[in-house]
């Protein structure tokens, strides 16, 4: 973890590279979306994380296409929302995003979250959509243990990654591990708990020492605790500030301390409590 740098990149179970480090554009409106994804990319940025509920992937296709990026260098991340769940609403509406993305393929598609009673059909679709090539890889998003292991019991296909909110005031370390022993990457969002814990005095002590920002340093336990990290930002100095954490590295002695703050503290919504 020593020798990360923005293009480093993690194996996937389904044969596909997935960038350490990206962009989320949740609550980026359309300009705004645009614009940060611009700047995203021209900072070197190579992944980058929409949803269909966000509104902007039209905003994130137009923005990639006057990168000058190419699109088999950009890692490009979409949702399925909950109301399109179900197996020929799901089929449809990955139609719908890569209409509005521009694009044929999106490099992972992904779950939006464990809507029960139609995630399994969901799933099945997500199959369908991967072996016609509309997607090149399969996840979730904000499913506990208890739903991947439901999932794996009727599907042959282990999602590549699963998407849901960790930081160090966050985390599930069973979950984790489940991940791990499954061959699933798990993917943080959220990594800096929307700012509601930047200034916790224990974080400004390490940004000092480490001469970083605060932010700097939660993003950096994350890419060496293992994760894919997704910042989001709509701030272009913001931006390229997250992206400034390839030039140090968090001691053991650090890494276990922050390991040590978990409250489970959680900003988004609670899968826990969906069947």
């Amino acid at each position: 973890m020593t020798n990360l740098e923005i293009t480093s990149t993690l194996p996937s179970n389904q044969s596909v590279s997935v960038p350490r480090f990206g962009l989320g554009v949740w609550k980026s409106r359309p300009k705004e979306c645009f614009e940060a994804v611009k700047s995203a990319l021209s900072l070197g940025y190579r992944h980058i994380d929409t949803a269909a509920i966000y509104g902007n992937e039209a905003d994130v296709g137009a923005a990639i296409k006057e990168s000058g990026v190419s699109r088999s260098d950009i890692f490009l991340v979409t949702k399925l929302w909950n109301a399109d769940q179900g197996y020929d609403s799901t089929l449809r509406a990955i139609d719908v995003s890569l209409s509005k993305l521009g694009t044929d393929y999106v490099d992972m598609y992904l779950i939006h979250f464990p809507v029960t009673g139609k995630r399994n059909e969901s799933w099945k679709a997500l199959e369908k959509i991967k072996n016609e090539g509309k997607a090149k890889s399969i996840g979730v998003s904000n499913f506990m243990v208890s739903h991947l292991e439901e999932l794996l019991k009727e599907t042959g296909t282990v999602p590549a990654m699963n998407q849901v909110e960790y930081h160090p005031f966050l985390q599930d370390n069973d979950l984790k591990d489940y991940c791990i022993k499954k061959g699933i990457l798990l993917e943080a969002y959220s990594p800096l708990a929307h700012g509601q814990k930047l200034e916790d005095p224990r974080i400004t002590a390490l940004a000092n020492r480490y001469q970083k920002s605060n932010a700097q340093i939660l993003i950096r336990w994350s890419l060496q605790a293992g994760h894919v990290v997704i910042p989001k930002s709509k701030n272009p100095v913001r931006i390229k500030e997250n992206a400034d954490v390839f030039d140090f590295v968090l001691s053991e002695e650090d890494m276990k301390e922050i390991s040590s703050w978990n409250e489970n503290f959680r900003t988004c919504w609670d899968p826990t409590s969906v069947e």
